[in-house]
């Protein structure tokens, strides 16, 4: 059985909603417990990993848990960026190209192998795990981009958010009134939702004198989940309705 969810705007509300969590979840536990980001990123990795481990186990889609491993892929994407930009000293551009590259050869590798990059039917566990691979990488290069957005560009937080909104309007346009690839399409908003997110994230935790709405990285998180749960829980709902209204008889 397919385990994806159908790709409709119901999947990319919740994607933002995730990558925005996973921005200030992972900057609560790297910077406000001051757990730090080599550590937050072996501590997220790990329950990415584990949560990846239930995925590939599992037969169906099942909301609550595709959406846990994409949120364990956006807060552990939050610390190995940061990792790589601040702790190894590279800078959110070097980060950003590095990235780009490792998204590239896992896009050539996953298309060599399976002959597809498919986003709405995967069965094959090389081709899922291609997926969460790109997954991840997607994550973690999008973070990257949107601290460069925020803190080296000068659009601060609420212009770079505005930016990555505008060009993801542009993908959804190109989606519908252009003959462009429904998956490149969808790898590059996949891309541009993390950026979003972090921006967003960053609009939502920092304080006034920085731009932002200094709701700080617990209340935001708090906030946040809820909204991510609440979605969740819809999602259950729905498919459990789908399933019934297929599984009744039909009346003569």
């Amino acid at each position: 059985m397919n385990k994806l969810p159908q790709i409709t705007l119901a999947f990319w509300v919740m994607k933002i909603c995730a990558t925005t969590l996973g921005e200030t979840a992972g900057d609560l536990l790297s910077m406000t417990l001051n757990v730090g980001y080599a550590m937050s990123s072996l501590i997220l990795i790990s329950l990415f990993l584990l949560s990846l481990f239930a995925q590939l186990k599992a037969r169906s889609y099942k909301p609550a848990l595709y959406w846990t491993v994409i949120l364990a892929t956006s807060t552990a994407g939050t610390t190995m960026s940061d990792f790589m930009d601040r702790t190894l000293g590279l800078g959110y551009a070097t980060g950003s190209a590095i990235l780009i590259g490792i998204l590239i050869v896992t896009f050539a590798a996953w298309r060599m192998s399976e002959k597809s990059l498919s986003v709405d039917n995967i069965q094959g566990l090389r081709g899922e795990l291609f997926y969460w691979m790109a997954i991840l990488f997607s994550n973690t290069l999008g973070t990257a981009l949107g601290d460069y957005l925020a803190d080296d560009s000068g659009l601060g937080f609420a212009g770079g958010a505005l930016l990555i909104g505008g060009l993801i309007a542009v993908v959804a346009l190109a989606r519908y009134y252009t003959r462009i690839s429904a998956v490149a399409l969808f790898w590059l908003a996949f891309v541009l939702t993390r950026p979003f997110g972090a921006t967003l994230g960053d609009f939502l935790t920092k304080t006034h004198d920085q731009g932002g709405l200094d709701f700080g990285t617990v209340g935001s998180s708090a906030i946040l989940a809820a909204v991510l749960l609440a979605l969740v829980v819809f999602a259950m709902r729905s498919q459990n309705r789908n399933a019934n209204a297929i599984a009744e008889p039909v009346s003569a």
